[in-house]
């Protein structure tokens, strides 16, 4: 797993493994982000609390590099908190060692940009299909891209996720039925 992060094992030294049960918080919305996990295997959500409103964000899966960047990177709290939806396991990396890794190798640094220019469309596609479309349309651009999401995911996080409610994403699917 760690191998696809860059071209060598010489910094898998500095990785930390770690089995992680399900609905395990890995980081609390506020505060901050000083590990960025991979993913080997499992699923986990980022998420914020809106007026006691539970909202999903996105959803990580096996191969993805998940943390709260914008805590991680700039040093303030975030601004979402990350869950694990089942068992997971996940290498685990600090932020001092992220940014040694960074300052040394300029193939994962590549890497890891080419991840975030990744992440960044994805949140432009998000934003828009929110704005655009309906929540039928939603659902079934869900079914068209993410189709991993639906076999894998609680029925409540994907209604959350697309912004409806559980009642809604029922009606929704057996409309499409």
């Amino acid at each position: 797993m760690i191998h696809k992060f860059g071209d060598s094992n010489e910094f898998s030294h500095l990785f930390r493994k770690e089995i992680i049960p399900s609905k395990t918080t890995l980081l609390e919305e506020g505060k901050m982000a000083n590990t960025i996990y991979f993913i080997e295997q499992g699923c986990i959500r980022s998420w914020f609390n809106n007026n006691g409103k539970d909202i999903t964000v996105q959803f990580f899966f096996e191969e993805d590099q998940v943390a709260s960047i914008e805590s991680f990177r700039t040093n303030r709290p975030s601004l979402f908190a990350l869950e694990t939806i089942e068992k997971t396991i996940v290498y685990c990396l600090e932020k001092k060692d992220f940014e040694f890794i960074m300052e040394n190798s300029p193939s994962i640094r590549k890497h890891v940009e080419d991840r975030i220019f990744e992440r960044l469309i994805f949140y432009q596609h998000l934003f828009l299909s929110r704005i655009k479309n309906n929540p039928y349309e939603r659902y079934n651009e869900l079914i068209q891209t993410h189709p991993k999401i639906l076999q894998r995911v609680p029925q409540h996080y994907i209604a959350s996720y697309l912004g409806i409610t559980s009642v809604s994403l029922s009606r929704i699917r057996n409309r499409r039925t």
